[in-house]
């Protein structure tokens, strides 16, 4: 028989919050949602462990994120050879004063460098470039797919 199997294991009580200190750090989360662990202390002048404490065991406290640098796409170099062979498209978002924002949205040739077409949107950026897109129209003579030519530079 295992030796653990006999020996008593100790349960640790469940962690209580009393609520002298709950209460206040509460109501001024909810005054001021940007304070954290430091300045809830501060302020009431609390241990600043009792808070973290109070802070973890409520769910009150937010993850910071991690520091460091995420992964990324690898950048493929591309090249035209020829002009309307691929295009780049790109949206910007301009704040156009009392009517709110707005979105431009351009397509240029990547051999050529010019502006093959623009559209400026007051809806939403991601109705302006379909838009865009589908009256820009290639020439004759141009083979390629309208998905080769939404690639970007």
């Amino acid at each position: 028989m295992p030796r653990r199997t006999v020996y008593y294991k100790p349960v640790k009580a469940a962690p209580r919050i009393d609520p002298r200190f709950s209460e206040p750090i509460k109501a001024m989360i909810e005054e001021e949602p940007s304070f954290g662990c430091r300045t809830v202390a501060w302020l009431p002048g609390f241990n600043k462990n009792t808070v973290q404490r109070i802070f973890r065991l409520k769910g009150w406290q937010v993850r910071m994120r991690a520091v460091g640098m995420r992964p990324r796409i690898q950048a493929i170099p591309s090249v035209a050879t020829a002009p309307n062979e691929r295009w780049s498209t790109d949206i910007a978002r301009i704040w156009t004063g009392r009517d709110g924002w707005a979105s431009l949205a351009l397509v240029i040739d990547c051999h050529t460098r010019e502006l093959l077409g623009w559209h400026f949107y007051r809806a939403p950026a991601r109705q302006a470039l379909p838009a865009q897109l589908s009256s820009t129209r290639s020439s004759p003579g141009s083979a390629r797919s309208a998905a080769s030519r939404r690639r970007s530079c």
